[in-house]
């Protein structure tokens, strides 16, 4: 990086700090933005208009920086996540999946619609050229008595034996991950975290594991708790990312990363 080292989450806004980015340097970029959903005040906007006028302007300040074998995956809401994929269509950049989080978050009761469980992953890559280590990310068979009697004399399928892969099935677009909240119960009781919207760390964890490789740089836009700082960091990733909140800033320091200013 010509501007900015990397291995640091900078205490910056946004705005300022995609711009100090150097062009085509980023392997992978990991994004969880505002929602729009007022769960603080920078995740408050005065509209729609507004908020996706925002969302729109780093999006449009972040491809330039990705590489040409690039992944992105943005989080959000289903709603949200339609808009900014229509948005995306018109850009330089190739759709992969809609990814759908079952959080396993609790009972919100309502009476008037579907209770909302899920929240949305947008994959995403520069080029048809780009990482994806399916083999790492494998995840266990559903039926493991089915799985034991293929693992032993195989299943027909199509005319061909099938004998189940030793590391599990290939990962599918429907992740079904405990939200970070409910991991850390204590007592039973959900425990007020350092910020409202943490991703779990094995999500995290995937996403990286898939999509980069060692000494690769990982993107942290929108930091929040460092997670994917964190993460990047232990396995053997280089990072880089930005947070505006000081409070936040001050935790992911206590988690080990080092802070830089712009």
């Amino acid at each position: 990086m010509s501007c900015l080292e990397v291995n640091k989450v900078y205490f910056a806004d946004v705005m300022d700090f995609i711009p100090k980015l150097d062009d085509a340097s980023i392997d992978l970029a990991i994004v969880d933005p505002p929602y729009n959903l007022s769960k603080e005040g920078w995740d408050r906007f005065a509209d729609d208009k507004a908020y996706f006028d925002f969302t729109f302007k780093w999006i449009d300040l972040l491809l330039p920086k990705l590489k040409s074998n690039c992944s992105l995956y943005l989080f959000n809401t289903p709603f949200n996540s339609a808009i900014i994929l229509n948005y995306l269509n018109d850009k330089d950049i190739v759709f992969r999946n809609w990814i759908t989080w079952y959080k396993k978050d609790g009972f919100s009761a309502t009476k008037k619609k579907y209770v909302n469980t899920q929240e949305t992953i947008l994959f995403y890559t520069k080029t048809l050229s780009y990482t994806f280590n399916y083999n790492d990310i494998r995840q266990p068979y559903d039926s493991t008595q089915r799985i034991m009697y293929a693992a032993k004399k195989g299943i027909l399928k199509n005319g061909k034996r099938w004998f189940p892969n030793e590391n599990g099935k290939l990962c599918n677009d429907v992740w079904q991950i405990t939200s970070q909240r409910h991991k850390q119960k204590v007592n039973g009781k959900v425990k007020k975290a350092i910020h409202p919207t943490v991703k779990p760390r094995e999500m995290i964890e995937r996403i990286i594991l898939a999509s980069s490789n060692e000494n690769d740089l990982v993107l942290d836009l929108f930091s929040g708790s460092g997670m994917t700082s964190i993460v990047s960091k232990s396995l053997n990733r280089r990072y880089i990312g930005c947070e505006c909140e000081k409070a936040y800033v001050d935790y992911i320091e206590s988690e080990g990363i080092e802070i830089g200013r712009l």
